[in-house]
C-alpha cells in the first residue's frame, strides 16, 4: 500500500531545558532546518507529494539536529541549515543518501557511548 506522500521528512524540534546534558534539536537549529525543507518543497512544486513534519524526540539529540527521511529510511545527524539543499537534492529528489551526514552503525555506537556517560 502506498502512503499519502512520496517522501516524508521528519525533523526533530524537541526542546529540553538549556542545562540538559542531552541537548535538544530545537536549540541546534531543528525549527530552521524544517523551514528550509518546507521552502524547497514549495519551490519545487512538491506540496502534497513531499511532507516535512516537526518531530518530537528522535532519540539522537546528543548528535545535533536529526532528520529522518522515509520511505528510504535515511537518518541524518549533526544537520545544519546549510546542509538542507544537499539533502533535498540528493535524498528527496534523487533517493540517494548524503554519505557525510548519514547515520551508520558507527553513529549509533557513538550515541550509545555518549548516553552511557550521561
Amino acid at each position: 500500500m502506498k502512503g499519502k506522500y512520496d517522501k516524508h521528512i521528519f525533523v526533530c524540534i524537541n526542546e529540553r531545558p538549556a542545562d540538559s546534558p542531552k541537548g535538544c534539536c530545537a536549540a541546534k537549529g531543528g525549527k530552521d532546518i524544517r523551514f528550509e525543507f518546507v521552502k524547497l518543497i514549495n519551490q519545487h512544486g512538491l506540496k502534497g507529494k513531499v511532507r516535512s513534519n516537526k518531530s518530537g524526540c528522535l532519540d539522537a539529540c546528543e548528535l545535533g539536529a536529526t532528520v529522518a527521511i522515509y520511505p528510504d529510511g535515511f537518518w541524518y545527524t549533526r544537520v545544519k541549515t546549510e546542509d538542507v539543499p544537499e539533502i533535498f537534492e540528493k535524498s528527496v529528489l534523487k533517493g540517494e543518501p548524503v554519505e557525510r551526514l548519514l547515520a551508520t552503525e558507527k553513529t549509533w555506537q557513538e550515541l550509545e557511548r555518549i548516553k552511557n556517560k550521561l
